[in-house]
């Protein structure tokens, strides 16, 4: 039978072919995938074995201790997160205020600590490192240079897995596809030390997604402690959702707005047991945050704030305003990031310290002259979310500010915040996007605010304002706190989630329709034109496996386009017996992770499959036996002299025809989790179809038929920025040589 997948797989070898230039595939190397069914089946083979033996823990206490197991290693893990958190917040703060100066009174002291119960604008004990503002630019840009680059050392010499979020990658684990060596100690290890220093640069990076990473490292690393959940890959993954919820819940202080998270974003498969397991990790997480008190004040985050007041009908057409701009300003971002992440990916590979150093130095550059740029970005929205009044004293809040100075410096702070985020996100330090985001929109909602607060005081007696009363009408830093919603729901595609994450940090619960607005018209811009999340994009731009169940695929083809006919079997029934050795060699020639049974190569009629690891461990237990011993698989058959592997067959394993719709084979892949269907035409094997080979056939047959023009209008469009590029470096290296050594070529 002639099979459509010849054209897009070498015929002799079923490799797939010209995979070099199919981009959403590059990565699928570096994944294993896990057999879902087959590790049920081991969890089921060893509760079984757990019951038989179970008179053997007599005790109760001994009982009660394997019940609690689950329970203690989920609060061991949720109190290391808390406290990983805690130690960031206290290392960025201070970290980030050396940048302007230090604490007479303590080295050590950040300035919000160095100035407790004074005013910060006032403060006798914190000092700029000069008198002279220009030394103090100097200082800042040196320092956001140091902080930038030693972060970008740390990653590339010592664990290139800790740059950039981590979500897009937790995500194909989470779904089924295993990375070495991507959430271990020495990966977490580095994240929690470049962390701090990332944020602490300036550059337009955030803490929530990396803060997902190493929670979800933390999770990783405890459980592969125990033996019975290193064996587990369910059980990992309910660790690793658990975690990632926690890890969402100590950057944002929400632990229902982290669980809704994982289950949005994190988890294709979220059963109600790990919900529960979920919010408790989150919760363990959440209160050892609490008890650590980072900034003495009681927050779990420095922008968490309350507002007194409720809002007005009046305002709905600016919270439209603010879903209109998130919506828009996810596709933009998103849509962009990805170009600029294309061109690092083809030109910017081997200079990664490079690129950081010339974006912390821009950064700092133009960041130092703006407010709401040269904060912290945490900080920044503090002041931008609150509400004015005789307790908070600011700028933003004065009568003696002018309104369309601080609305420009708002809008500049806007725009700016964009261009970083887009040219930062993705670069080779630890670095997320949701603070950075949250930031834009808060600063685009502030100025938003002070506009229509001016509308208000210049028209106190409209009846447009009639339903203010004497109370307060416009409360500008609730404009930024929604603002900040809406660009966080534009860049993540999530809802749920983050109206949850913002009643938390608010525990305004008379704002949660404005917030529901506002997402909900983010949602349905980005939904009318826009990709999804940065998260999903980037997972399909940077080649990841992942099946998502909420994804609709259409093939219009069947099983023959996709599978690979060509397969290495065991005959059982063949003239020749199989010996040792030559079951060795079989073993040693192929990479495969199991092989298909049959009854003899002229009948190849399905008789079982066995896996490579479960042959190796038979063979470890006849460590006497010759390479001409003879290998038997007939579970009827029991002589002392043969190596015996039939106690490891599956004789049922998964199978199916040739001509079944291949949207069939991705929904079984999906629902139930196998890592691989054998092929069957007529009864007899044709071949063998995996969860990758699916998204090699989607990816691969779009590729083959496209005839992308813009794709190489964008190819030329870099080729020739990389060429401006070269030729900027190659000029500033003259004038340096020439001016310190007068010898134009020193440096080229």
């Amino acid at each position: 039978m002639e099979h459509e997948s010849r054209g897009l797989r070498d015929p002799t070898t079923g490799q797939w072919l010209n995979q070099e230039q199919v981009a959403e595939v590059k990565r699928f190397d570096e994944f294993v995938t896990i057999d879902w069914v087959e590790d049920e089946l081991l969890n089921h083979r060893d509760s079984l074995l757990k019951n038989r033996n179970a008179r053997v823990l007599t005790s109760l206490g001994m009982r009660l201790l394997s019940f609690a197991q689950n329970w203690l290693v989920l609060g061991a893990m949720g109190m290391m997160i808390g406290l990983v958190a805690a130690y960031l917040s206290v290392v960025t703060a201070w970290l980030a205020s050396a940048r302007t100066g230090y604490c007479s009174s303590g080295l050590y002291l950040n300035k919000s600590f160095c100035c407790w119960g004074q005013d910060e604008h006032n403060c006798s004990s914190w000092n700029k490192w000069s008198r002279f503002e220009f030394i103090n630019y100097l200082i800042f840009i040196l320092l956001s240079l140091v902080f930038s680059l030693t972060a970008a050392v740390l990653v590339k010499f010592y664990s290139p897995a800790a740059a950039g979020s981590g979500i897009s990658e937790i995500k194909s684990i989470v779904s089924g596809f295993a990375m070495k060596g991507f959430l271990g100690w020495w990966t977490l290890l580095i994240k929690s030390l470049g962390l701090p220093l990332a944020i602490a640069s300036g550059l337009s990076v955030g803490k929530e997604g990396p803060s997902v990473h190493y929670a979800v490292c933390i999770g990783n690393s405890v459980a592969k402690t125990f033996t019975k959940y290193k064996k587990s890959a369910s059980k990992s993954r309910e660790f690793l959702t658990a975690t990632a919820a926690a890890g969402v819940a100590v950057a944002f202080g929400s632990p229902m707005g982290g669980v809704l998270f994982a289950m949005e974003e994190i988890s294709s498969v979220f059963h109600l047991s790990t919900i529960m397991k979920s919010y408790f990790c989150a919760l363990i997480a959440v209160g050892t945050l609490a008890i650590m008190n980072p900034f003495r004040t009681g927050q779990l985050v420095i922008f968490e704030v309350s507002y007194d007041t409720s809002w007005h009908y009046f305002e709905i057409p600016v919270y439209i305003v603010l879903g209109l701009f998130g919506g828009f300003y996810g596709i933009f971002v998103s849509s962009l990031n990805i170009r600029v992440t294309s061109f690092r990916k083809r030109y910017l590979n081997n200079f990664a310290i490079r690129e950081v150093f010339l974006l912390a130095l821009l950064t700092a550059i133009i960041c130092y002259f703006n407010e709401f740029l040269r904060l912290d970005m945490t900080e920044s929205m503090e002041i931008l979310f609150h509400e004015c009044n005789s307790k908070f004293e600011h700028s933003i809040c004065s009568p003696d500010s002018k309104r369309t100075n601080l609305v420009v410096s708002l809008l500049f702070a806007t725009l700016m915040r964009m261009v970083f985020t887009i040219i930062s996100y993705g670069c080779k330090v630890p670095a997320g996007i949701f603070v950075p985001s949250m930031a834009a929109g808060a600063t685009f909602g502030r100025a938003l605010g002070i506009i229509v607060d001016y509308l208000y005081q210049n028209n106190k007696k409209s009846n447009l304002f009639a339903t203010c009363g004497d109370s307060k009408c416009v409360i500008p830093g609730s404009y930024a706190f929604l603002g900040a919603a809406a660009a966080l729901c534009g860049i993540t595609h999530l809802t749920v989630a983050v109206v949850v994450i913002m009643f938390e940090l608010t525990g305004a619960l008379r704002y949660i329709i404005p917030t529901m607005i506002v997402v909900s018209i983010t949602k349905l811009i980005n939904d009318k034109w826009g990709k999804g999340g940065i998260a999903d994009q980037m997972i399909r731009f940077n080649g990841l496996p992942i099946i998502d169940p909420k994804e609709e695929f259409v093939f219009n083809t069947s099983v023959a386009s996709a599978f690979s006919p060509v397969t290495v079997t065991i005959p059982i029934k063949s003239d020749t017996p199989m010996t040792l050795g030559i079951f060795k060699t079989i073993l040693t020639k192929n990479s495969f992770r199991g092989l298909p049974l049959v009854e003899s190569e002229f009948n190849p009629k399905i008789v079982g499959y066995v896996s490579t690891s479960d042959i190796k461990y038979v063979m470890e237990n006849y460590p006497n036996a010759d390479d001409k011993t003879i290998c038997n698989f007939n579970s009827g058959t029991k002589n002392d002299s043969l190596v015996d592997f039939s106690s490891v067959i599956n004789p049922c394993p998964l199978t199916i025809s040739v001509s079944t719709s291949l949207e069939y084979v991705l929904d079984v892949f999906a629902k139930l989790g196998p890592r691989y269907m054998l092929v069957e035409d007529n009864g007899l094997l044709a071949g063998i179809i995996t969860r990758k080979d699916v998204l090699r056939y989607e990816f691969t047959s779009r590729a083959a038929n496209s005839n992308d023009t813009n794709q190489k209008k964008r190819e030329e469009f870099e080729a020739k920025v990389w060429g401006i590029m070269m030729l900027l470096g190659s000029n500033l290296k003259k004038n340096i040589g020439k001016f310190f050594y007068n010898d134009a070529n020193r440096f080229l």
